[in-house]
């Protein structure tokens, strides 16, 4: 079967710490990759779940309390707050 490159853009310091998971778990990037995507065809999906519903910030009531303070900010109703900092000691 002939090979192909595949280039992929990432941020330098999510590929190191792939490369090091990668390197932990016994195998280089390319296995990986190739892995995730037999996995995938096989499965006729991606073999494992994404979503957002996991963080608080994308929840639907957080959304709509951002939504309207941006619109409070753009209508000139928007509030000031000191920014207090807390010190774990």
């Amino acid at each position: 079967m002939a090979q192909i490159n595949v280039n992929i853009r990432m941020d330098e310091n999510l590929k190191k710490q792939f490369d090091t998971f990668c390197s932990e778990i016994g195998m280089n990037m390319t296995t990986a990759f190739c892995v995730f995507a037999k996995t995938a065809v096989r499965q006729n999906k991606i073999p494992f779940e994404i979503s957002a519903d996991s963080d608080p910030f994308y929840s639907e009531i957080n959304q709509a309390r951002l939504r309207k303070s941006i619109a409070d900010l753009n209508t000139g109703k928007g509030k000031v707050h000191e920014l207090i900092e807390v010190v774990d000691e």
